[in-house]
């Protein structure tokens, strides 16, 4: 069952943990894709130094203050691409960072993205190998996640959220680091290493 907008239109603190076991599809060039998301990160707008949103909307994140339910992706590093459930009420600024996903469809199309990953553990245990893994780039930000024939869907299966998440600080950021807004499937192998941080 596709998410609706209901389901992403609530505080990012609460959306975020409750990501975790649904699963990502793609429809890429390569075939369609999927991913089960194992590890989330919260950025929470204007009241966090630490999002892209802190300073107001701009022209790369516009979709971050639009309405909830859509995918913000950004370009990082000059190298790599990052998707982000946009999440509360338009004009808030809030997403989550789809961090980590162990792979489920797709694995042929998989491998070929991700030719430096050598155990399919390595294949989207993080942001940008997730991106890379599912086929996600620039064209797909903007694309509502909820809407019925979407290129880009988070669904249901009927996995449960675990009951006590793993929780601990975001990582990649030099600001705000304190927040423990990382939540992450406990003991699952495709979780990024960032899982062994304090």
């Amino acid at each position: 069952m596709r998410l609706d907008r209901a389901f992403f239109e609530r505080p990012v603190l609460s959306v975020a943990p409750d990501l975790l076991g649904y699963v990502v599809t793609h429809r890429s060039r390569r075939g369609p894709v999927s991913v089960r998301l194992v590890e989330v990160e919260a950025y929470d707008g204007l009241d966090d130094p630490g999002s892209h949103a802190y300073r107001g909307e701009t022209a790369r994140n516009r979709v971050m203050f639009g309405a909830a339910g859509f995918v913000y992706v950004y370009f990082t590093y000059g190298m790599h691409w990052c998707a982000n459930a946009v999440c509360g009420d338009e004009g808030e600024g809030v997403a989550v960072l789809l961090r980590a996903g162990a792979p489920m469809w797709g694995l042929d199309a998989m491998w070929a993205a991700r030719p430096a990953a050598r155990r399919e553990r390595d294949l989207a245990n993080g942001p940008a190998k997730l991106c890379q893994a599912l086929g996600v780039d620039g064209g797909d930000d903007g694309t509502d996640l909820t809407r019925s024939g979407s290129t880009l869907t988070i669904v249901d299966d009927g996995t449960p959220p675990p009951r006590r998440p793993g929780r601990g600080p975001r990582v990649g950021i030099s600001v705000a680091v304190d927040r423990p807004w990382r939540w992450y499937v406990p003991g699952d192998p495709h979780v990024s290493r960032a899982r062994t941080r304090p």
